[in-house]
């Protein structure tokens, strides 16, 4: 980390940057202002492929953002893969000028990965979540004295077409850590255990691998290492009701 570069470029940058710097190269010479159009879409790949820095936090339990962008619900859903059968979720929706990166929330071991091809509705619609192309990671975490599950969605949009995911089972992932990325807007989404405490809501704007999420236990809450207040988590039930006309 010391050495790494304020920011880079994500790798799949240059499967679009290199044709469009050659087709600027060649509008330049036969037509310069068509050069102009091409230029700055490969000035744009590289600044939506950028990859910067983060500071991610080390307090025992933290989970940081797994990407950029704004926190657009937080509710509590059925998951088979929690205690209970249910799982509190934090959606981010990722737009076209938000860094995609994804990021590991915590550190842990990937014990399962599922990809599912669907439709691709809008990342903002609640639908996609169950409807849309996406692909979830499933991690225990390496706390020594309560491992906990918790996942992470990556939702393909209207826009995004391809998700990347570099995670296998068995990887060991640390907190913060690049896992992947999803090209050209989407949405990405946090599992969390049912009794994680929750520190964002609706509305918020946040840094993948930096802005803590939740915490995996409320007694560093308490602690005072971050405020001990939880934001409400509706049902998934109460909220469509709330929407149904």
């Amino acid at each position: 980390m010391a050495n790494e570069l304020p920011m880079s470029v994500a790798s799949p940058a240059w499967r679009f940057f290199v044709p469009l710097a050659l087709a600027t190269a060649v509008l330049a010479y036969f037509f310069w202002p068509a050069a102009i159009v091409t230029a700055l879409l490969a000035v744009y790949v590289l600044w939506f492929f950028r990859d910067p820095r983060r500071k991610t936090p080390s307090i025992p339990g933290a989970m940081v953002s797994p990407a950029d962008g704004k926190v657009v619900s937080v509710i509590e859903v059925p998951c088979a893969r929690m205690p209970g059968g249910r799982a509190k979720r934090v959606a981010i929706f990722l737009n076209v000028f938000d860094v995609h990166i994804q990021r590991s929330s915590h550190g842990g071991t990937v014990i399962d990965v599922e990809s599912r091809p669907g439709k691709f509705i809008n990342a903002l619609n609640e639908k996609c979540s169950e409807e849309n192309e996406q692909t979830t990671i499933w991690l225990e975490s390496d706390e020594e004295e309560q491992p906990q599950v918790f996942g992470i969605r990556q939702i393909a949009g209207a826009i995004a077409r391809r998700i990347v995911c570099n995670a296998k089972p068995g990887d060991s992932l640390a907190r913060g850590e690049r896992y992947g990325l999803i090209q050209f807007g989407s949405r990405v989404e946090l599992f969390l255990p049912p009794d994680a405490t929750v520190k964002v809501k609706p509305g918020m704007r946040v840094k993948g691998g930096e802005t803590c999420i939740g915490l995996l236990y409320e007694r560093e809450a308490l602690k005072g290492r971050f405020p001990s207040r939880e934001v409400a988590v509706p049902k998934s039930e109460e909220l469509i009701a709330a929407q149904t006309p």
